[in-house]
């Protein structure tokens, strides 16, 4: 059994850090302070054709897996990127899927080759006001009239929408009432965001500027048929098909920024000098620090099996789940101690590893809790009844 990367996956690993190198910390500190999109990190990574790392080769894409897509993201962020990196390409990596598994030849040829080249940009848009990760109770309609369904709702926490020019949405096309299962009558869409139809307003929040976060009020959007993903009401079946490939991108990114962080604490431990040596030479700073290490390697392993059997097709939802949950907390206990390695460094915004902590309460709150992830262990492995 061999847990280290192949030779391509490491020329993978190599080549997004080398990518990263001139987005060092002054530009992530900038995109910090100011806000504003990373359009120029986004079309580096478009030029050399990472975008399109999951999608088939017949599309203008790499056609390789979400082991590789793993690999590139948890890169990303441990660059120094972080979350503000990762979330500039993270629906581009995933999200069209759905596309991908559903969608006619006539929309995979329309739909995928734009996205691939950094020509379009698109949001996701599930998540509402009212209902939480409860999305079987989706408000948001959807009226077909004619060669158009007419879409109307809010949606929120969407990410990148006062960037992007497209959106996969998911709404409700029969009433849930209706429906013999919840599951049924929800139905998903790739289309434009027309902005004179919607209008993105940003939600003010504490951390990863760079990428925008908005609630999307949507008045009477027409979308033409041809936009609509496989067939009408089983949109909840589609999104489900990519939620472990989510997970599992999250999860790597949170290793990312977990590493990201503990470099920059050993590396402060080594040259903080008090009471003449340095810090790094006391206990009581390095054992913190190789827990962190310990947690970080365990959470990156539970990464990459989780990848593999998505990859072979075998069920993962228990290891795609278990990554999410456990690189999410290793994450965050390597930042929040980087700042607490710093001391009162770790405070000032010019050595980073604040903004590392504010970033990676994004993996342990995204896209889905962790109650709701221990809920899922507890009743599909371990066999409990549900509680909810």
């Amino acid at each position: 059994m061999d847990f280290s990367f192949s030779d391509d996956q490491q020329t993978i690993r190599d080549a997004i850090l080398k990518l990263c190198e001139p987005f060092d910390e002054h530009y992530w500190l900038r995109k910090d302070n100011e806000g504003g999109f990373p359009h120029d990190f986004h079309q580096t990574l478009a030029r050399d054709g990472w975008l399109g790392i999951c999608i088939p080769q017949a599309y203008g894409g790499s056609e390789l897996g979400i082991t590789e897509a793993a690999i590139m993201m948890q890169a990303i962020s441990e660059s120094g990127a972080g979350l503000s990196g990762a979330s500039a390409v993270h629906m581009n990596i995933f999200g069209l899927n759905p596309v991908v598994e559903f969608g006619t030849e006539e929309q995979k040829q329309r739909m995928l080759p734009p996205l691939v080249e950094g020509i379009d940009k698109a949001c996701f848009a599930v998540t509402e006001p009212n209902t939480g990760l409860n999305t079987t109770q989706l408000k948001v309609r959807a009226d077909r009239q004619g060669d158009h369904y007419i879409i109307s709702g809010t949606k929120v926490f969407i990410s990148t929408a006062q960037v992007a020019n497209k959106m996969l949405i998911l709404a409700r096309t029969t009433p849930l009432e209706e429906c013999k299962r919840p599951t049924e009558g929800l139905s998903l869409f790739y289309t434009d965001l027309d902005r004179k139809y919607v209008t993105a307003q940003e939600i003010p929040k504490m951390g990863r500027s760079a990428v925008d976060t908005n609630e999307l009020f949507i008045d009477n959007l027409p979308v033409p048929v041809d936009d609509l993903i496989g067939e009408e009401g089983q949109g909840f079946r589609y999104i489900m098909h990519g939620m472990n490939a989510e997970r599992i991108l999250i999860a790597a990114e949170a290793v990312g920024l977990g590493r990201a962080a503990l470099n920059r604490a050993t590396q402060y431990a080594r040259e903080r000098v008090v009471f003449n040596r340095p810090i790094g030479m006391n206990q009581a700073i390095q054992h913190p620090l190789a827990v962190n290490w310990i947690e970080l390697q365990a959470a990156h392993l539970l990464v990459f099996q989780a990848a593999t059997l998505y990859d072979q097709g075998k069920p993962c939802g228990a290891e795609a789940n278990a990554a999410k949950y456990y690189a999410a907390e290793a994450g965050f206990n390597a930042c929040q101690q980087a700042v607490m390695t710093h001391g009162g460094y770790g405070y000032a915004k010019e050595y980073q590893v604040e903004r590392y902590l504010r970033e990676i309460m994004i993996p342990r709150i995204a896209p889905v809790s962790p109650q709701l992830v221990l809920c899922y262990i507890a009743e599909r492995v371990l066999g409990l009844p549900k509680s909810y």
